[in-house]
Formats: structure tokens, sequence, C-alpha cells
């Protein structure tokens, strides 16, 4: 079941949602060789509470952070350790608040340091193919447009996109209806209509589009363990097109 927002839900998602940007800011600018994964978690974690929300992803089916950060070859869900953080690294950081039972959710991928050609093209392209799905999320085009448009531009840099993990509508849950894939033909699936709210999130990898989990349940890596990149925004669908949710205020 789709649940289409009024007006009201939809603000209320977008302050979650900034609340989030801002910690994403805030993460960004602590982002930096020798600084460890739970540092980070602990910025979140602190600025969630401060934004008046909790940590959207801590519990949730048991996850034990407020972050999920993945370094490298790890696409998502990558729990927070002692590792820190060197130069040339790439780090993906997937980050939640719910605020007065209404969620936001946003990722970006960060490069620490001097990183390689290569590297900071593979986040260039991922966070531009996010940018060319969200332009399709407009009344009356359907999800494989979304879908169609991060694989196509993608695809065309050389890349490959995640098949394992997708998007999906968000508000009072974290994860609702209806899915959004990174991959597919155009002019299939749900058609897209004013008010849904949905988080976009591509994953596209350097090498093979095949993931597996690592042993601690959660950690998806690249099955070749070349690098992958991530960027996520929340938006609402409106009469006049879609509106990215998850902006940092300018003061953040």
């Amino acid at each position: 079941m789709v649940y289409l927002k009024s007006s009201d839900e939809i603000e209320k998602i977008r302050r979650a949602s900034v609340a989030v940007a801002n910690g994403l800011q805030k993460i960004k600018f602590a982002i930096q060789p020798g600084v460890s994964l739970k540092e980070l978690d602990k910025i979140a974690e602190e600025h969630a509470l401060k934004a008046g929300g909790l940590p959207a992803f801590k519990g949730y089916r048991s996850y034990p952070a407020s972050l999920c950060v993945s370094v490298n070859h790890v696409v998502v869900h990558g729990i927070p350790s002692d590792y820190f953080l060197q130069e040339g690294d790439i780090v993906g950081i997937d980050y939640g608040i719910v605020i007065d039972g209404y969620y936001g959710d946003s990722a970006i991928t960060v490069p620490v340091g001097n990183v390689s050609e290569k590297a900071l093209n593979l986040v260039n392209v991922t966070r531009e193919s996010l940018m060319k799905g969200i332009a399709q999320a407009r009344p009356g085009n359907r999800i494989g447009d979304i879908s169609n448009a991060v694989q196509v531009f993608a695809e065309s840099n050389g890349f490959s996109v995640v098949r394992n993990f997708v998007g999906h509508g968000i508000g009072k849950r974290l994860h609702e209806e209806p899915q959004v894939p990174n991959y597919g033909p155009r002019g299939k699936g749900l058609k897209l209509e004013v008010g849904m709210v949905l988080a976009i999130e591509p994953m596209i990898n350097e090498g093979t589009h095949e993931t597996e989990i690592l042993s601690d349940g959660w950690t998806a890596v690249t099955k070749d363990r070349k690098l992958s990149a991530h960027f996520e925004h929340t938006i609402a669908i409106l009469k006049d097109g879609p509106k990215i949710l998850s902006i940092p205020d300018a003061a953040a």
C-alpha cells in the first residue's frame, strides 16, 4: 500500500530530512585521515538528539549504530568500527532521523583527502545519477523512469548498478512502499502521484554489480572488492515536479 502524504505530513518529513542533511554536513566536515568510524557515529547520534529526534537506524532490526558507514568496497550497511580513515579512501555515510514520528533519510559519499581519479569519477557519477533519477520523479511518470535514468547514466560512464538494494517510500516508517530500483526499463512500474515521498538512493559500483553480505549479517560488499559509492535524497512529488526535502539549512 502506497500512502500519499498531505502537505502537513510532507512538511514534517522535510523537518526530519533537513535535520539529516545538517547532520551530514557536520559529519562531512569531520571526515579526514585518522578519524575513526565510531567517532563519526558519535557525531550522528549527538546531532539527532540535539535536533529533537532520534537516530532512525539504531535498533532498527537490531542494527547497532546511528550511521551506516561504508568504506571503499563496502556498498551499504557498514557498521561503524574502530577503523581509522586513510588518505585515498571513499566513505559512504547513510543517515536517518525520526522527529515527531516522521522519518528523513539521506546519504553521501565523501573522498578522504586526495583520492584516485577513478574513485573521484565514481563519486561524481553516482551523485549525478541520483539527480538524473530525481528529475524523472514527476506526476504521471512511472517508477521505471527514475530507475532507467539512474541506470543509463551510470552505465554510460562505465560503472554498474547494484540490484540487491533499492530506494523506498518514506514517512511514518523508515521503509514504505513503493520500492524504487536503480535499474530497469522506462515506462514500467507504479505511476507516480502527487503526495508520494520517496528516498531515491543509487548504489553504483566500479566493477561488477554483484554484492555479498559479510558474517555480521549487515555489511554489504562488492563481490569483486572494487569500489562502490552511494548517494540518497528524500524527495516529495508535487504538482510541478520533485522537491528535494533533504537539503541542509543555509546556516548549518
